[in-house]
């Protein structure tokens, strides 16, 4: 069997913050051009603040658009009253993918120890659309991206990986 040839996905990227703007979104900055640099293409980038609704309904509206089959937020997956975007996320869920969360969280105690507990970070389907939901911190963004998401976009990964499974996302 030849090699597969690498095949650009579209995505988007939500920072979710109250106090963050372009010009001070680092984890933003880092999620997108992991994104590009691998050979993505970048359809969306916005800055959504700490509010349940408008988060969710940022979720629903990227998950329907034509184009976007891969949807990366940061920030709001910790334990303060404010830090909503895993339940905003899980509204839009039609699946939910648990070994991100835990595999991300297992990576993540081998750089801050126990602290990882504290994140929320999780991943789901979203009818086709994957979802994941990054901690705010560069850091872990650049975990994230590097370890887990940027393989399973890549259709090279063996033995398996989400870009190969995205056909039959909507099979019934």
């Amino acid at each position: 069997m030849s090699e597969r040839e690498f095949q650009p996905l579209g995505c988007a990227v939500v920072t979710v913050s109250d106090t963050r703007s372009p010009a001070t979104d680092r984890s933003g900055d880092l999620v997108a051009g992991r994104l590009e640099e691998a050979g993505h293409r970048l359809k969306d980038r916005r800055i959504v603040r700490d509010e349940r609704e408008e988060l969710e309904a940022a979720f629903r509206e990227l998950a329907g658009r034509s184009g976007v089959e891969v949807v990366i937020s940061t920030g709001g997956t910790g334990l303060t009253g404010r830090d909503v975007t895993p339940e905003a996320a899980s509204a839009v869920y039609t699946k939910e993918i648990p070994g991100f969360g835990e595999l991300f969280r297992w990576l993540s105690y081998e750089e801050i120890g126990p602290s990882t507990i504290q994140s929320r970070a999780q991943a789901g389907l979203a009818d086709t659309t994957l979802l994941f939901n990054l901690p705010g911190s560069s850091g872990a963004c650049r975990l994230a991206m590097d370890a887990i998401i940027l393989p399973q976009l890549d259709l090279r990964t063996r033995p398996c990986n989400f870009a190969e499974m995205m056909p039959r996302f909507a099979e019934r």
